[in-house]
């Protein structure tokens, strides 16, 4: 099997090289990836295996069954070798008709599902739990499904006819595109650099130093063999693992590159986009979210109840899960009864267990410090709040953090509480409890809220009444997607995937297509001849 060795016994485990102008190029090093499991079972031996590895690549070490897979770093020399491939690849690449790029889309989605399982079981050897990696997997199917494929084709190019002349809008490639994966998705997000290939871009991807095997994996072995299928020019797609400040420095500095697709936190993140805007680079940001969940008086208690639990997914350490839920006080104890219920199944474990959600959260004191600044502000633990071991038993030492709820009561004051106002990135969700009053003037006070969210990724709702939600959907602008009785972190086709408002985007943010945010509009208009003076002066 290509990219895969065998160490000195025979056993066999991935490994890439950096990936530049569709060759394979040695590194300076090599970084390791141990299995998660192994993490858990045994964290010393696991450590001592990496780093005897990266200090020997020949030693017997790399026979060890915790040995998943290895990745070549790159140096500057590299670096900029990607970006010179690129630079020369985009204009060829470019200049290829929509209609075959395209093709790319529904080809990768075919050897997405031929590839399904080894991309799963990557996701988990990297600790992301069985039920998380499959989601994860099915927000990939509906990004590259045929009705979002048809529709991103339909933004790329339009044609109308105006008496003689024919006129097109369409979406021309920005050339240049350099990716920078988040750590705690970096496969799935790598992904989405498939749509700035086809929208005509050559790319550049950052494959992340910590965990880099299952973004070398998709992009090495399922994405690069569809582009030399469509004869695509070499350096087209190039993908680099090494450490992210060296590289996306080298990027800012680079004259040859045109777009970054930048995922972090939002206080760097919005840095970096003025530093981008100085030196004429477009940025592309997914930064934090802080995502509102609301449970209207007539919801359905129930299926509120399993929306609210997505938070846990992966500790929480997902931007587009909710992080905090608002609601109306007439069903607050109704709903709680029922939340209790379902975070009772929400336990830690193995990752390739089936019915594990919850991922090792290895940093854990700001957890307890934003859990103590909220209790003593007036917030009260309905559960959760401790460490637990991988059989869910408290403890000091434990690597989990139980799911955690929070009742806070009165929304008016809620954002004094930095739980409510900015996300945590932990398995710990604010409940606020709505003042008591009118329905219009408690609806009123709610998407006042929801639009005061500093931030702006995901908001969804849960209401019966289609008044309520007729007033929903037409007064809510804050955020890049609107949910309705609906899972909160579904995905569907059409619909925007990530992308939103505020410190979720930076100043230009909005729901974010890939494929149209490395593109931009032109207008081309086509004449056989007409008369200059009469275009000017008579039309």
């Amino acid at each position: 099997m290509e990219n895969v060795v065998r160490g000195t016994t025979g056993e066999s485990f991935r490994s890439y090289r950096s990936y530049i102008g569709d060759k394979d190029v040695d590194g300076t090093g090599w970084v390791y990836t141990v299995s998660a499991r192994s993490l858990l079972e045994d964290v010393f031996t696991s450590v001592s295996l990496k780093r005897t590895l990266e200090q020997d690549p020949h030693s017997d070490a790399a026979d060890h069954p915790y040995v998943v897979g290895r990745c070549a770093v790159a140096d500057m020399a590299d670096i900029d070798a990607s970006i010179e491939a690129a630079a020369a690849a985009a204009p060829l690449w470019s200049s290829v008709p929509l209609a075959r790029r395209m093709t790319l889309g529904a080809r990768f989605r075919e050897e997405l599902l031929r590839h399904r399982e080894t991309f799963v079981e990557l996701l988990v050897a990297e600790a992301h739990p069985r039920k998380l990696a499959r989601w994860e997997f099915s927000c990939l199917l509906q990004v590259f499904s045929q009705e979002s494929l048809d529709w991103y084709a339909q933004q790329m190019h339009s044609e109308f006819q105006h008496g003689e002349r024919r006129l097109i809008v369409r979406r021309q490639a920005d050339g240049v595109v350099c990716v920078n994966p988040p750590q705690n998705a970096p496969a799935p997000s790598a992904a989405l650099a498939v749509l700035a290939l086809m929208a005509g871009n050559a790319v550049v991807v950052r494959a992340p130093r910590s965990i880099a095997l299952s973004t070398m994996y998709v992009l090495r072995d399922i994405v690069a063999p569809l582009l030399r299928e469509l004869d695509a020019p070499p350096g087209t797609l190039n993908v680099i693992c090494g450490k992210p400040r060296d590289m996306i420095d080298r990027w800012l500095e680079h004259p040859k590159v045109d777009d970054i697709f930048y995922f972090g936190g939002s206080e760097e993140g919005l840095r970096f986009e003025q530093q981008c805007v100085a030196r004429g680079k477009k940025p592309i940001l997914e930064l934090a979210g802080n995502d509102a969940l609301v449970v209207w008086r007539d919801a359905d208690l129930d299926l509120a109840a399993e929306a609210i639990i997505e938070s846990f997914y992966g500790s929480g350490q997902i931007c587009m899960v909710p992080n905090q839920v608002i609601v109306h006080p007439a069903v607050v104890d109704d709903l709680l009864e029922r939340v209790r219920v379902e975070i009772a199944t929400v336990r830690p474990g193995y990752p390739d267990a089936e019915d594990v959600l919850l991922s090792p959260v290895r940093r854990s004191e700001k957890f307890f410090r934003l859990l103590a600044e909220a209790t003593s502000g007036g917030a009260k633990i309905v559960c959760g709040g401790r460490r637990v071991e991988l059989d869910g038993t408290p403890s000091e030492t434990g690597v989990f953090l139980e799911p955690t709820l929070l009742r806070i009561d009165g929304l008016a004051t809620s954002r004094d509480l930095a739980v409510v106002r900015h996300e945590t990135f932990f398995p710990l969700l604010p409940l606020v409890v709505v003042e008591p009053g009118p329905d219009a003037e408690v609806l009123d006070r709610i998407i006042d809220f929801v639009n005061g969210n500093e931030y702006g990724l995901r908001n969804s709702f849960w209401a019966r009444s289609e008044e309520v939600v007729e007033q929903v959907v037409r007064r809510v602008r804050n955020g890049g997607l609107l949910k309705i009785n609906d899972s909160h972190i579904g995905f569907l086709p059409y619909l925007p995937t990530h992308g939103g408002t505020g410190l979720t985007s930076g100043a230009h943010g909005e729901a974010n297509y890939p494929i149209l945010k490395t593109s931009h509009l032109q207008g081309v208009s086509i004449s056989a001849g007409s008369a200059p003076r009469r275009a000017v002066f008579d039309e």
